[in-house]
């Protein structure tokens, strides 16, 4: 039993479960208060199984509503081996309509491996790695830009060491029918789920569905699509549940983000006017747009400028920033 996190729930009961993972933690309002995660578990033997997991960020909505869907439509007599659903897995964020949890300003998707005895994200955390993730062949993160941010629909693999489960994932990230997709190479002590994942013997699969803290039809559609075409890849489904209708899409177009110089950043204080959309190509040196400030009216705007080429991968939405906030990414096309 893992002693920062509770639950009553039997992942070897066939059928279909719904529960709580409760973390303990006490608060002005509530002294014996828990934070309840929502879990659905549906079942109709052992393997394959499948988690599929959203609201890592809670301003991340497209996977959230797409898997809350999902759990009222999958019948368990439909399935072979297991699903396990997390529509909201850092739900205090959810609920706050922010990225990172307002119970102790956790970011979930840098906190792995967690601590058991740590705070409610941090425990969370080691749950995940530890209990949930290693109960499972695939693990499935759904994110996008969230309030701030407008992303290209991009699927993600993390690298993985060993060559076979490497090849897997990448069949997998092309599974999903994304227009692009990226390798991340974050290392073996990797904070993220898909780093998680990976040291939890499990195939970790992940995407950026849209942003803006929104959801609409065109991204709610490609993320519905992505999860069906998921669980018949990994064998959980014989056809699509979420998106019946969906067409077949283009081949994915594999990019590479792997250098801070990818990024325009902004260096002080002011207003963002971009000169580009997402998935424009541009070359290092094109205007990527202008830096107004609005607090000196007599200054001229500042052309600002890609230091490399590649595709517009994602946008910063609020047009006033402080200094740090990544205004644009380039990803760089690459072979295979």
């Amino acid at each position: 039993m893992h002693t920062g996190l509770t639950h009553t729930l039997d992942f070897d009961r066939d059928g279909k479960t719904s529960g709580y993972l409760s973390i303990p933690f006490s608060i002005d309002r509530s002294p014996y208060f828990q934070v309840k995660i929502p879990i659905c578990l549906i079942r109709n033997g052992e393997r394959p199984s499948l988690l599929l997991m959203a609201g890592n960020h809670g301003d991340e909505y497209e996977g959230e509503l797409s898997l809350a869907k999902l759990i009222r439509r999958l019948d368990p007599k439909r399935i072979k081996g297991r699903v396990t659903i997390l529509p909201m897995a850092n739900a205090p964020a959810v609920m706050a309509a922010k990225r990172c949890s307002p119970l102790d300003g956790g970011n979930l998707n840098r906190a792995f491996p967690g601590d058991p005895s740590g705070t409610p994200t941090s425990r969370l955390a080691s749950f995940l790695e530890t209990e949930l993730f290693p109960r499972h062949d695939v693990v499935f993160d759904i994110h996008s830009g969230g309030t701030s941010m407008e992303h290209l629909p991009t699927a993600l693999v993390e690298r993985n060491t060993e060559p076979d489960r490497h090849r897997r994932g990448l069949e997998l990230m092309r599974t999903l029918g994304m227009p692009y997709g990226f390798v991340a190479d974050n290392g073996q002590a990797s904070p993220t789920s898909m780093g998680a994942a990976r040291r939890a013997g499990a195939i970790g699969v992940s995407g950026e569905f849209g942003g803006g803290g929104t959801a609409t039809v065109d991204t709610m559609a490609i993320t519905a699509r992505a999860i069906d075409n998921l669980m018949v890849a990994v064998g959980v489904v014989e056809a699509p549940v979420l998106s019946p209708e969906s067409k077949p899409s283009a081949p994915t177009r594999v990019l590479s983000l792997s250098r801070h110089g990818q990024g325009l950043y902004a260096t002080r204080r002011g207003w963002f006017e971009p000169a580009v959309r997402l998935g424009d190509g541009v070359s290092a040196g094109q205007l990527a747009g202008w830096y107004h400030d609005l607090e000196r009216l007599d200054l001229a705007e500042e052309a600002l400028h890609f230091a490399e080429g590649g595709i517009v991968l994602s946008r910063r939405l609020h047009t006033m920033c402080e200094a740090g906030d990544c205004l644009l990414q380039v990803a760089e096309p690459v072979e295979g």
